[in-house]
């Protein structure tokens, strides 16, 4: 499909063949075996409703990513955060893949996790210091998970000592 105009012929079965090798194929066949019969009368209604016109186009005033697979622009599109810096270089080229592959979606999350420090930078770059305790739900970790809690602070408090006696060796040297 090149558009997004549908309609009930294409949800239907082309490509023929038999398929009765594998297992529960055409088990909604005999109605009578449909759990819903004899209540809900089969008049196929429910498929008209896969045909509607597309909305307006929704103005195109900023950089939109879109995947591989789509030949256009969803009508409607999120403009809260559009892709910039290191983040958003990372986001361009996982677009340029299948959305079935490894390599868009590992560097979607990577993408995520830079975009949450350049986050943090922006905010000391703006003079603003921003509260880690309440912004990543500390408080609740504390109060409903103190156990792992724990953990997490002691393992992240061995890497980050481990990281500074490292650095500091090499300085002295």
């Amino acid at each position: 499909m090149s558009t997004d105009e549908t309609s009930p012929e294409d949800f239907k079965n082309k490509r023929g063949g038999d398929h009765s090798h594998i297992k529960g194929w055409g088990i909604d066949i005999d109605p009578k075996n449909d759990p819903t019969y004899p209540i809900k009368k089969r008049t196929d209604e429910e498929i008209k409703g896969y045909s509607w016109e597309r909305s307006e186009q929704q103005p195109i005033n900023i950089e939109v990513l879109h995947s591989v697979e789509r030949p256009n622009i969803t009508a409607v599109f999120g403009t809260a955060a559009p892709p910039r810096g290191l983040s958003g270089m990372i986001r361009r080229h996982a677009f340029k893949k299948s959305e079935s592959s490894l390599g868009r979606w590992v560097p979607l999350i990577l993408a995520d996790r830079i975009n949450m420090v350049e986050g943090v930078l922006d905010d000391l770059k703006q003079g603003y210091l921003p509260n880690f305790f309440a912004e990543r739900g500390l408080k609740s970790e504390w109060k409903y998970n103190r156990k792992n809690f724990v953990i997490k602070t002691a393992t992240v408090a061995a890497v980050a000592s481990a990281a500074l006696i490292l650095l500091s060796r090499k300085s002295n040297k």
